[in-house]
């Protein structure tokens, strides 16, 4: 960060979201063939009767039909959570809006921040929960939010919170928020068509006509590409998270000057950040670790808390309070936020 520039950073993360935003409709296309292959191998799709290699191209063929139907249709979807995105975050997670005379000193510090940068203050949302996370979500101008728990705000002291809005208002500044909607948006599409064929299939009994000599291969071909293009849109979704999270903790550095309180919340937040959710909402926590760890953190939407510390240390001039010259922990009154007390709530 320090060599080119936190503004790089930025402009790289944006164009490579372009890039892998462009390819959900292609994956969209490979897995609504996929489904075509599989309907076709149970009977509820009339094959050629003749090789493999016929009924495949035969289902190709029926894409022309039946991608601009998907798309139609994704289209209707896309429509609705634009619009009702927020409604459907808060019910999901029991997220509440918030004024300033019912929590005058959050709102203080978060609409100081988004005056530094000449922004209207988001709306600011709490969820009354003892876990420590924060998100923020939107799409435009005027519909931005930030939502924080009750836990984090009784947790952490007055500068490590206001490190978190930091962090979540660069989200807001840098687009990330607008860019990881609209992601979740195109996999939940994915997922709702996917999972609407396959629960048809289940409710259907077998109900189609199995006389197509080619129907196992078809079947396992089409659950191959369908199985692919689902578990891309899965893994898309993840990068785009995880690499926005180092250039928002930077962010929140370069909005407060105050590195220490990045990386003492971080250290609070660590391993008592669960928030329940689905995937599609918890792509945009503060942070979102897995249970277990091996195979299970490759699909973490988020980096690791002691890699994004370690970015703070190297490129931030940070000192991390859980790392001390004799290994033991940090003692508390060398914190360089001790002095702060937590934020009324």
């Amino acid at each position: 960060m320090g060599a080119v520039g936190l503004q790089t950073h930025i402009w790289a993360n944006n164009t490579r979201s372009l890039l892998l935003l462009a390819a959900f409709p292609v994956l969209m296309i490979f897995i609504i063939y996929g489904l075509q292959l599989v309907l076709m191998g149970f009977g509820f799709l009339p094959g050629t009767g003749r090789g493999l290699g016929d009924d495949m191209a035969l289902a190709a063929s029926w894409l022309g039909g039946t991608i601009p139907l998907a798309f139609v249709v994704a289209g209707i979807w896309f429509a609705i959570s634009y619009f009702g995105s927020q409604a459907m975050i808060d019910m999901m997670t029991g997220a509440r809006k918030v004024e300033r005379k019912s929590e005058p000193d959050l709102y203080n510090l978060l609409e100081n921040l988004a005056i530094s940068r000449g922004l209207r203050t988001p709306t600011l949302r709490i969820i009354d929960n003892d876990s420590l996370n924060a998100f923020a979500t939107g799409l435009h101008e005027g519909q931005y939010s930030i939502t924080v728990t009750r836990g984090l705000v009784a947790a952490l002291t007055r500068d490590e919170l206001e490190a978190v809005l930091a962090h979540e208002l660069t989200h807001v500044i840098n687009k990330d928020v607008r860019t990881m909607v609209i992601a979740s948006i195109f996999a939940g599409i994915i997922s709702v068509i996917a999972e609407l064929v396959f629960r048809g299939l289940i409710y259907s009994r077998g109900g189609g006509k199995r006389d197509n000599k080619n129907a196992m291969p078809l079947i396992l071909i089409g659950l191959a590409f369908a199985a692919v293009g689902f578990a891309l849109a899965i893994v898309i979704r993840m990068m785009l998270s995880r690499t926005r999270e180092f250039v928002a903790d930077a962010g929140a550095v370069e909005l407060t000057k105050n590195p220490d309180a990045m990386i003492s919340a971080l250290r609070k937040v660590e391993g008592r950040s669960s928030l329940k959710g689905p995937d599609e909402v918890q792509q945009l926590f503060l942070d979102n670790q897995p249970d277990g760890v091996g195979l299970e953190g490759l699909f973490a939407s988020h980096p690791p808390i002691q890699k994004r510390i370690d970015a703070l240390v190297k490129f931030g001039g940070g000192i991390d309070p859980g790392v001390w010259s004799g290994g033991a922990e940090r003692p508390a009154d060398s914190y360089s936020t001790s002095t702060s007390t937590p934020v009324a709530g």
